[in-house]
């Protein structure tokens, strides 16, 4: 189960973009998911300069008192101290409004940008998934987005604050004393360099880091939803060493990234906190010539730990932006991903009345993954509206492909497919899908109840209509006995039924959907005798009157077509009638021998 190369983070996505992007621009792309709330942001950005304003006009309060020290006049004083409280209290007052709005603003706007992750990646090509793992896709949208939140829900505000408490202090330390002032702005350069230099080497470890997440992420995912399997095979200690291995690399990254950020912390923390001491140094001294009053020199020094602050808040949060700023690339590549299947930018529209004419006109496909070896190679096929047409052939010769190509889940590299005479390619695919129903070899069941899962192949259906589905497809039976019938919940990936269960209720999904064009793929392959039979009974009422493609190695199910397909390396090498290709002594012959003994027996 542990596919993946440890020796770097798996995700091929977006290689060249990553190189690009060294600087913080990556933060530009949240811009468009902003633009939405720009009201609720003035209202965040003037709480935060309110904030700002008041906390410097807060030491020249500190002053008055300071000064008025031995004042005869006690009212005086009083109403200094009285100041000083009204504006405690208004800061207060500002502080809390900020933090609901931005918060509020953060929340809304991760919520937007999963929404539209998700809604990208779920319409994302098959082709899409050969290159990402799915657990890496969940990390992108959870952990990404949380990285995400918190700067914009906290550290962006808190950045923006300091800048100005940074841009405003500086300016009143100037008007207090510009002496002491021209020494605190010798230290500016001293303490820019290493935040820009180790900012740089964060972004890098923290893009890293994020990426061994991802894949510690993956391979979890990986592993649990085949749990049954790692267990039969006893690979559990394979399984807990390619966690561990990835995981291990994630906590090293993290460690690198940590100790990058300590050491920027205490450089910048270290520089500013002595320049301020040998300020202060140099203020005393100014004090004690009758230069300066003891209220300007407490005016500074309040003034100078507020831009020290500042500066070190400042170089705090750019660690969490440059976080922030790898976390948003990771999405936005997602955003931006281009998909090898993508519908027109003007589609054709499909027929209001689906006749299910199907036509492949000399296709060739190959995989993706596979590039070499053609799927299908030059095949041309016509059925007819109403034809039951089945596909056979060994093992990799092209009849999943078929269904697949039919559903637009891959394009062919050449030739063209078409529904009632127009191009798949030139119509939404959502538009035509919506005429065909699924049955595929491994029914998928969601976690949800039996009834939603029916459902799921006609969201308006109303209970009736899906109990009938149910009773077709020879599932009622077994639904009624679950302990809250039709509501009972069966599990993730259906793990509370048997195989059997599974496709039918996948079966009686695709009655409910009563679409023109119905896709069997060895749609009874996991039924016992009995309940194939039923469920053949219904297969075959479902197909009355519908285009019908059938992919089955069963004698009972391939004797029934209108017309048979024999498929061989991509090819077509024979169609005809069963009879007519067993006495041709071909492939088909062969496979008749060879894998429908049990069915000739019987007949």
């Amino acid at each position: 189960m542990a596919r993946m190369d440890t020796a770097a983070p798996p995700s091929k996505l977006g290689e060249e973009e990553r190189e690009k992007s060294k600087n913080m621009r990556a933060l530009s792309a949240l811009w468009p998911f902003l633009l939405p709330y720009r009201a609720l942001m003035g209202a965040a950005c003037a709480a935060l300069i309110l904030t700002a304003i008041v906390s410097l006009t807060l030491p020249l309060a500190v002053r008055r008192v300071v000064d008025n020290f031995e004042t005869e006049d006690g009212a005086l004083l009083d109403v200094y101290f009285a100041g000083a409280l009204g504006i405690a209290a208004l800061l207060a007052l500002g502080t809390g409004l900020r933090y609901a709005l931005v918060t509020r603003l953060g929340e809304r706007v991760v919520a937007d940008i999963r929404k539209a992750v998700f809604g990208r990646v779920i319409g994302m090509s098959p082709a899409f998934y050969e290159r990402i793992m799915t657990g890496e896709v969940l990390s992108r949208i959870t952990t990404d987005t949380t990285l995400i939140l918190s700067v914009l829900g906290s550290s962006v505000s808190i950045a923006l604050r300091n800048l100005l408490i940074f841009v405003g202090g500086l300016a009143l330390m100037l008007l207090t004393s510009a002496k002491l002032s021209g020494l605190a702005l010798l230290l500016v350069p001293a303490v820019i360099v290493p935040i820009l230099v180790l900012g740089r080497r964060l972004r890098v470890l923290s893009r890293e880091n994020q990426d061994w997440i991802a894949a510690s992420s993956g391979n979890a995912s990986e592993a649990l939803s085949a749990v049954q399997t790692v267990q039969a095979f006893t690979h559990e200690a394979e399984n807990r060493a390619a966690f561990s291995d990835v995981t291990e690399r994630s906590f090293d990254a993290a460690r690198r990234r940590i100790w990058t950020r300590a050491v920027m912390t205490v450089i910048v923390i270290f520089l500013v906190f002595s320049g301020i001491v040998g300020i202060l140094w140099i203020g005393a001294n100014t004090v004690r010539a009758g230069e300066m009053t003891v209220g300007t020199l407490v005016q500074f020094v309040i003034y100078s730990v507020m831009v020290a602050g500042s500066v070190a808040a400042l170089s705090e949060i750019w660690g969490e932006l440059q976080r922030a700023a790898g976390a948003t690339e990771r999405l936005v590549e997602l955003l931006n991903s281009i998909d090898t299947v993508s519908d027109p930018a003007t589609p054709i529209a499909a027929p209001a009345v689906i006749e299910g004419r199907i036509t492949f006109e000399d296709v060739t496909f190959h995989y993706p993954s596979r590039p070499g070896i053609a799927a299908l190679d030059h095949v041309s096929l016509d059925i007819a509206p109403g034809e039951t047409v089945a596909f056979v052939g060994p093992s990799g010769a092209g009849k999943t492909t078929i269904i697949q190509m039919l559903l637009r889940f891959y394009d062919p590299d050449s030739g063209r497919i078409c529904l009632d005479g127009t191009d798949l390619a030139a119509m939404a695919r959502s538009d035509f899908r919506k005429h065909i129903a699924l049955v595929p070899q491994d029914p998928v069941i969601f976690a949800a109840s039996a009834r939603e899962n029916i459902r799921f192949g006609r969201p308006d259906a109303s209970d009736a209509q899906v109990e009938a589905a149910a009773r077709a497809a020879a599932a009622h039976e077994f639904i009624s006995a679950l302990p809250d019938g039709y509501d009972s919940y069966v599990g993730e990936r259906g793990v509370m039924l048997s195989g059997g269960q599974k496709q039918r209720i996948a079966i009686a999904r695709a009655i409910l959907r009563d679409a023109p064009v119905l896709l069997l793929d060895e749609a009874t392959s996991a039924l016992d005798a009995e309940s194939e039979r039923a469920v053949q009974q219904a297969v075959d009422e479902l197909s009355e009157g519908r285009t019908t493609l059938i992919v089955a190695h069963r004698l009972a199910t391939v004797k029934k077509a209108d017309r048979i397909v024999v498929l061989d390396q991509g090819r077509v090498v024979a169609t005809g009638s069963h009879d007519a290709l067993v006495s041709e002594g071909g492939l088909y012959a062969r496979l008749a021998r060879l894998q429908f003994t049990d069915g000739i027996a019987a007949e």
